[in-house]
């Protein structure tokens, strides 16, 4: 039976060159097209497809984006309702998520060569339906 220090390690070594703090890049992306209250940018990135977003996490990671200058926000005040933030995405924040459309870029490579190698009938683009119907 494996300590929880040896769990811990093999769990980090597995990780290792995985692309990190995925979230960023993709309220990055959201926001390059639009300015957004926090509420609509988590709805957004739920209909992405990432749906275990923690309310409380998701503010404080807008706050920090805002520290490092990659998001500004400001207050609307023109709803009848209470005042909100509007974020958007700086130009700081534009070089940030070019930084990261080239690292995903390179790791869609890297995962095409192994799901070649892995299996090379598999392609991991085509929906179950396609596959059905190339089957028929």
């Amino acid at each position: 039976m494996e300590s929880k220090q040896e769990q811990t390690k093999k769990s980090k070594t597995t990780n290792m060159g995985t692309p990190k703090n995925f979230l960023i890049p993709i309220m990055l992306l959201h926001l390059r097209d639009w300015n957004s209250h926090g509420y609509e940018l988590m709805e957004k990135i739920a209909q992405f497809g990432i749906e275990s977003v923690d309310q409380g996490n998701f503010y404080r990671m807008l706050r920090q984006l805002e520290k490092d200058a990659l998001v500004s926000s400001e207050w609307d005040v023109s709803s009848g309702g209470p005042a909100k933030r509007i974020y958007s995405i700086t130009e700081a924040g534009e070089q940030y998520l070019e930084v990261w459309a080239g690292s995903l870029s390179h790791y869609q490579k890297m995962l095409d060569q192994f799901f070649n190698l892995y299996n090379p009938f598999f392609s991991p683009y085509k929906s179950s339906s396609q596959t059905k119907e190339d089957n028929d």
